[in-house]
């Protein structure tokens, strides 16, 4: 069975394509983050041209959508697009932005992030952010039933209308769920019948034909998501299979009429499958591929990508592109910049084998990618074909900061940047495109040559690209600290700045509270267990050699300046055990010193990951010995999201609150800390809330204590920092709590360093950019992030105002 190969290139969306829909062979749907629906008719077959027409305009993004085939009520069918706005619009294709809609539907209370409508037309369903999944009838455009999801779903990422009573539903619960609509009950509501758990967010469904020609597995449906691996599924709930080669996100599946899987995600590429083999892998130049569509006439697909261009794939070779289009499409693919974080842990150049590898070795799979030295010293990317046995160049390896995915046009061609240089004043400026996969003095060379200016300049120039692309040289990363272990940080950041080097955002580092000494902890724990032990309360105390064993470890671990720990001492995790007993076990007035311990022994990773029995994990244990004043602790039992929003402020010791948010703050610096976090995001994100007194009738804690203000605005940015380095593990309804704390937090201070991390968080929400930035926009934090600015008066936060304006603007 032949490649598939470029039919056409469709441009003409300003923003990121994060919908598409391919109903008939001549007709090709597409929505957009620049707010439309774009409707694409096939004008001539060799080459194959389409015009455009735009069919809705809203006023956010647009990133779902689907199509209702003809009936006798809409000959023509109707188009349906939601996003941003919450509203589901229905409308006819003849139609254009101008004309209303035909028909609006309302139920959401937050971003539709997904649609499909059924088999026969009887049913529209969608997916969205409030954790909602709705099914309209399209005989009355109604509401006919509420889909039940069940504890803390948080979005519906995928929604697919399978037959006419059958819907199966995808969420960030990383639950699939299977509903029969024949039993709806007196209340408007179904529940599943079948909850399928997976390892991963589920951000992807299609179904798989059945019968004869159906999937070689027998599987009915497939799933994909975080986890980057496509898992095939009987309705019952039987995993037949799993489809292994994608290297992150996967965020569209669909079936081909020969029963083979469609595949796109955020390394950019859409992947065939046949059976269980990846038969063929399409680099796109691009960061992330949104969407993947199936036109089921002829069985080409379409995608949507994150350079704003819809794309149409063939076997035909009718509808082939011409030789030079194909030659263009490849030579886009080898002139992309690949943030070297999306390949995994910081790449070593010095261990890097060298191009001439390639010559002698062949790859083990479809897609897989090699990065070699090149002769020029740049890191190049390869792919391996299968079908044609040989590596392809899909890209220059490159720091993250200087890829943003989408492209500037300079004398129709794309770039990475184009810069204005004034060479003299008073004439206009020369214009300096420049692609982060070329040498900046090779650039300079024949940017000098093209004006007729000397080439003594040209150190004056490629300093000038070096300084003006914030360092992001080819091959190395400017950025620190090295790739996170989950290697995810290769998330796609939509709309990053790319001609404008940031000062202060984004910042991918983690915030730390470690300044600590040892000596006055272990005085305080001996002195406490002295008095423990003449009290009587000998089952509550340390025997000597456990005091020893304490001090030994105290002093390995606070008398460094840095989180970063080498090696553990032997006896961590039995002193751990031990702080821990104090923590729950002491009078709520002596637990301090082991709150103190316990923020820094979170330098560890296994510390992070000790349970204790009876009191559960380290952020459990943490917050409750903070925050529940009964001796011991008496609210295990209690869940921890509803105990530190309801505990009681008046009794706590605000240093113990301090303290506790400290070792929160700290939790960030390994990847064990980063995923306890993220399983207790609720908890901690509502005692941030709490403590902020931005929860109704609650009034903050501490607000006197600039200790506290630290340690929380400094744990509310290693929260945004954490969603920027890997993309949707903090979810959207936590950006929005984490909004409104540093915005509490810059309306009651005054000090310039709370100030200064408060607006930081606000404006790594700002960076995220997408959903996260949309959140913000809604929340309107220009406001707080001005008042920080003159409050404080600092050049920094000043400059940091600045910065936030900017992303406001996009």
């Amino acid at each position: 069975m032949p490649d598939y190969k470029l039919s056409a290139q469709l441009k003409g969306h300003d923003g990121d394509v994060r919908a598409v829909c391919f109903p008939t062979a001549s007709t090709v749907l597409s929505s957009s983050r620049d707010q439309t629906v774009r409707l694409w008719r096939r004008t001539a077959d060799k080459p194959p041209t389409f015009d455009s027409t735009i069919t809705s305009q809203g006023h956010g993004y647009i990133n779902s959508l689907t199509f209702l085939r003809p009936s006798p009520s809409w000959p023509e069918g109707l188009i349906i697009s939601a996003g941003q706005e919450a509203i589901i619009e229905a409308k006819r294709p003849n139609l254009v932005s101008a004309d209303n809609a035909d028909r609006l539907l309302v139920g959401h209370g937050h971003n539709v992030c997904a649609l499909d409508v059924s088999p026969r037309g009887t049913y529209v369903v969608s997916g969205g952010w409030d954790g909602k999944a709705l099914v309209w009838g399209t005989d009355k455009w109604e509401i006919s039933a509420q889909l039940v999801h069940q504890g803390e779903v948080k979005s519906v990422w995928a929604v697919l209308a399978y037959d006419e009573h059958t819907v199966i539903t995808g969420s960030a619960d990383t639950n699939i769920r299977i509903f029969d609509l024949r039993k709806v009950n007196h209340a408007n509501e179904v529940e599943p019948w079948r909850v399928i758990p997976t390892s991963s967010v589920v951000r992807a469904l299609c179904k798989l034909p059945g019968g004869f020609k159906g999937h070689p597995s027998g599987a009915e449906f497939a799933s994909a998501g975080n986890g980057g691996v496509i898992q095939l599924w009987k309705m019952n709930g039987t995993e037949l299979g799993t489809l292994h080669g994608h290297d992150s996100f996967i965020y569209s599946l669909a079936c081909l009429p020969t029963a083979e899987i469609v595949s796109s995600g955020e390394d950019r590429t859409v992947r065939i499958w046949r059976g269980s083999e990846c038969v063929q892998t399409i680099t796109h130049p691009a960061i992330s591929v949104w969407a993947v569509a199936v036109c089921p006439e002829n069985g080409d697909f379409v995608t949507g990508a994150s350079d704003n261009v819809v794309r149409v794939f063939t076997r035909n070779a009718e509808r082939t592109a011409p030789p030079e289009a194909l030659s263009q499409f490849e030579d886009s693919v080898r002139a992309s910049a690949i943030p070297q974080q999306q390949l995994g842990p910081t790449i070593n150049k010095e261990q890097l084998d060298p191009h001439s590898w390639l010559a002698i070795n062949a790859g083990k799979k479809d897609g897989q990618v090699k990065t070699v030295l090149e002769e020029d010293g740049t890191i190049g990317a390869y792919q391996w074909s299968l079908s044609e046995q040989r590596w392809i160049h899909v890209g220059t390896v490159v720091d993250s900061s200087g890829s943003s995915g989408r492209k500037v046009q300079y004398e129709g061609k794309e770039y990475d940047y184009v810069f204005d240089v004034d060479i003299e004043e008073g004439k206009p400026p020369l214009k300096l495109p420049y692609n982060l996969s070329e040498n900046p003095y090779e650039a300079a060379t024949k940017f000098l040559g093209n004006n007729g200016l000397s080439i003594t300049y040209i150190d004056q120039v490629a300093k000038f690209i070096l300084t003006n692309t914030k360092g992001a040289t080819i091959g190395q990363s400017s950025e620190q600290p090295p790739a996170d272990p989950y290697g995810t940080e290769s998330r796609y950041k939509p709309e990053q700045a790319a001609q404008s080097a940031a000062k202060f955002l984004p910042h991918t580092a983690y915030l730390s509270l470690t300044q600590s000494k040892w000596e006055p902890v272990a005085k305080k724990l001996r002195s406490l267990n002295e008095k423990h032990l003449l009290a009587g309360n000998k089952h509550i105390a340390m025997n000597p050699d456990g005091l020893s064993r304490l001090e030994t470890v105290l002093q390995a671990t606070m008398s460094a300046s840095t989180l970063t720990k080498s090696e553990r001492p032997p006896t961590l995790l039995e002193v751990q055990r031990t702080v821990y007993m104090i923590l729950t076990q002491w009078p709520y007035s002596d637990r301090l010193p082991a709150l103190d311990v316990l923020r820094c022994l979170v330098a560890y990773p296994e510390a992070a990951s000790l349970q204790d029995n009876k009191y559960g994990n380290f952020v459990n244990i943490v917050l409750r010995g903070a925050l529940d004043t009964a001796n011991p602790i008496e609210h295990a039992d209690k869940p921890l999201a509803e105990f530190t929003t309801s505990f009681d402020a008046s009794s706590v010791n605000v240093n113990n609150v301090m303290m506790a948010l400290r070792a929160v703050t700290n939790l960030f610096g390994t990847a064990e800390g980063r995923k306890l976090v993220v399983r207790e995001a609720s908890a901690i994100v509502g005692l941030l809330a709490r403590v902020a007194g931005v929860q109704d009738g609650q009034a903050p804690v501490g607000p006197d204590n600039n200790n506290l203000q630290i340690a929380l605005t400094s744990a509310a940015f290693n929260f945004t920092c954490l969603a920027f380095n890997e993309r949707d593990a903090v979810d959207l309804e936590v950006l929005m709590q984490l909004c409104q704390v540093a915005e509490g937090v810059i309306r009651r201070q005054s000090d310039p360093e709370v100030l200064f991390r408060a607006a930081m968080a606000l404006g790594m929400i700002l960076a995220i950019g997408g959903g996260a930035r949309d959140v913000a926009k809604t929340l309107e934090v220009g406001e707080p992030i001005g008042e920080a600015a003159k409050k404080s008066g600092e050049a920094r936060i000043k400059s940091l105002a600045q910065e936030c304006l900017a992303y406001l603007k996009r």
